[in-house]
């Protein structure tokens, strides 16, 4: 959530949210993320915890819990059905399964540090509600999917 980063570059670990702008557009979640992080870090550095964060982007797949979370209503207020369009921009996202991986990865890996992004894929929103249609098609959609600005591309090379 910057949009200081020119819209063509690939964000990566050394890629952070602007607070600032965070704090103006009233993106809340995303700036606890950040705080949160920093926070985290900084902590390690001063006592020297070993300390390793994994960023993922929107995160699909089954729910442990019975509420719906963030990620999550992303694709759930987009098969709704309740607008007659929706921007069909791709976003990048993770199995959640493959996140839960990541996680054992990086809490097993001793030279693990600092951070990571872990994005598998990227996906318009209408390919995402082609996926769950396929599934369950008797599931209302938007009538109409038109262009919108794509969300910038991730790395998880690291």
């Amino acid at each position: 959530m910057n949009p200081g980063f020119p819209r063509d570059a690939v964000l990566d670990e050394d890629a952070w949210s602007d607070e600032d702008h965070c704090r103006t557009a009233g993106m809340w979640y995303a700036l606890s993320k950040t705080l949160a992080e920093r926070e985290a870090l900084a902590h390690a550095e001063k006592t020297g915890l070993d300390v390793v964060t994994v960023c993922p982007p929107l995160v699909l797949g089954p729910l442990l819990q019975r509420v719906a979370n963030t990620s999550s209503l992303v694709l759930i207020n987009l098969l709704k059905g309740d607008r007659d369009t929706v921007e069909d921009k791709a976003r990048n996202a993770v199995d959640v399964r493959d996140l839960a991986d990541a996680f054992v990865l990086a809490y097993e890996t001793p030279e693990a540090s600092g951070r990571y992004i872990c994005g598998a894929y990227r996906k318009k929103l209408s390919e995402m509600a082609g996926i769950v249609e396929s599934f369950c098609p008797d599931l209302a959609r938007p009538v109409k999917f038109v262009e919108g600005e794509d969300d910038r591309m991730m790395s998880s090379k690291k």
